[in-house]
């Protein structure tokens, strides 16, 4: 049972993703490639970066990544290229600016919103008493009959 599972554990590891011809010939450079391409989302896979991901287009921007790499480019200039050429999309934190600042705070605002809510109610609902408006003698007698039939 140990070994199926240390079977499965290996197949499905990401270890296997970035295919030997890939992996650059300097280690730093290497490191570099790996750190940017767990920053990028596979366009094909959902929620795998193209690190982890054995899709063909993942395989095509990890060479695209190592090559801009090789051509001298900064981590974050490579990312800029990705992102330029494939969308927003393929990034696995999105930008903090513009239309997306809106989606950032939302999460928080709404949040904030809901807890003094949820305070306001709760003080008006202690201020009134737990059971609220007490019953009326005629609604109280409706309910004496209700409940002895």
């Amino acid at each position: 049972m140990k070994r199926l599972f240390l079977v499965f554990a290996l197949i499905g590891s990401p270890l296997f993703a970035v295919n030997p011809d890939e992996v650059l010939q300097d280690p730093a450079l290497e490191a570099r490639a790996r750190a940017i391409s767990q920053e990028l989302r596979c366009v094909v896979c959902r929620g795998e970066n193209i690190d982890e991901s054995n899709a063909g287009v993942a395989r095509d921007l990890r060479l695209l990544v190592r090559e801009r790499l090789l051509e001298g480019d900064t981590d974050q200039a490579v990312v800029d290229y990705v992102a330029e050429r494939y969308g927003e999309y393929v990034l696995m934190t999105p930008n903090r600016d513009g239309a997306n600042l809106v989606l950032w705070a939302a999460g928080p605002v709404l949040f904030l919103i809901a807890l003094i809510g949820g305070v306001l109610y709760m003080r008006r609902r202690a201020r009134t008493g737990e059971g609220g408006d007490a019953l009326s003698d005629k609604e109280q007698a409706r309910l004496e009959a209700i409940l002895k039939k």
